[in-house]
């Protein structure tokens, strides 16, 4: 099971839980649930039934994960973050035959207190703002701020923002790896 588990988390049976990974105090794991190796579930944290994590995932308090999210490997969640999974909630009316998946790809970072809409691909090492309200797919390694989000540039895989030359070329600022503009909607890494 988990290497670590706070006595005051409840972790439902039937819960996957990888190895390595740290659930801390007050988080609420439901019996569906999948979560990679090598996480890190911070206080008061909440993961729904058929939401599923992947390994390295590291998820910051007071966020809830509902029915429907996917994080794929190495995806942060910094605190606060909200998630919604039905377009048009009502307290009236039962919805749950409606929930939208969203999905957050490899390396994604969402920053403390965004707002992701339901049904929203946050693409590959995309980096959103804290205070973020996304609306829309996200494209990979772009960077995300305001309400409603816009893109307001592009980010390195290691996080650092990207300028772009008269050729479309950029490196990161850290790692000296190159980057490509295809066009104003994608970039690519380049790798030797």
């Amino acid at each position: 099971m988990a290497e670590l588990i706070h006595e005051s988390a409840i972790v439902d049976a039937g819960a996957k839980i990888g190895s390595n990974t740290k659930i801390w105090h007050f988080t609420h794991v439901m019996p569906k649930a999948i979560i990679g190796s090598d996480c890190v579930l911070g206080q008061n944290v909440f993961v729904g039934d058929r939401v599923v994590i992947g390994d390295r995932v590291k998820i910051q308090n007071n966020v809830s994960l509902y029915d429907g999210i996917a994080c794929e490997d190495d995806v942060f969640i910094g605190p606060s973050a909200v998630f919604t999974n039905v377009a048009n909630p009502r307290s009236f009316i039962e919805r749950k035959d409606e929930f939208k998946t969203t999905i957050l790809k490899k390396g994604s970072t969402i920053g403390a207190n965004a707002t992701i809409v339901c049904g929203c691909e946050i693409g590959e090492y995309a980096f959103i703002g804290a205070g973020c309200v996304v609306i829309d797919n996200v494209p990979s390694y772009a960077m995300i701020v305001g309400n409603p989000g816009r893109q307001i540039g592009w980010i390195s895989l290691e996080g650092y923002k990207l300028n772009f030359d008269s050729e479309g070329r950029a490196s990161c600022s850290s790692s000296g790896e190159v980057y490509e503009q295809l066009s104003d909607m994608e970039i690519k890494r380049i790798v030797d």
